[in-house]
């Protein structure tokens, strides 16, 4: 599995490993009882801490994303991807949210605030 993390990046390192992997499985690309890396070969890889990568299974485990197994490594849960997908929407509810409390703020019209959504939805 490649993982695409940035230094650069707003969101945390941890944050990022979560958000790939949540989206590997909402895309098909890591099913039901896929292994993982473990957490030392991840972080060695991504030349990264073992606690950051081990805060983000940790966060995944918790959520039930994935599930350790002494002895054994890490693995995918089985998941309805119903309940991902309606995950995923309420984070991008809370960010949008965050945008527009900032227009309102700024006295950015609605107009001005979708057509900055259309040109960078487009741009990716």
């Amino acid at each position: 599995m490649n993982f695409i993390i940035s230094n650069n990046s707003d969101v945390p390192i941890y944050q990022q490993i979560k958000n790939e992997i949540i989206n590997s499985i909402s895309n098909n690309d890591l099913k039901e009882n896929d292994m993982l890396p473990s957490i030392r070969n991840l972080a060695k890889d991504l030349r990264i801490s073992i606690l950051t990568v081990k805060k983000a299974y940790d966060e995944l485990e918790q959520e039930a994303y994935i599930k350790t197994v002494q002895g054994k490594g890490t693995f995918i849960t089985p998941r309805n991807k119903a309940l991902i997908r309606e995950k995923q929407i309420s984070i991008i509810e809370k960010h949008i949210e965050q945008i527009v409390d900032i227009a309102k703020i700024s006295n950015i019209s609605k107009e001005e605030v979708m057509g900055l959504f259309n040109y960078i939805y487009e741009e990716e």
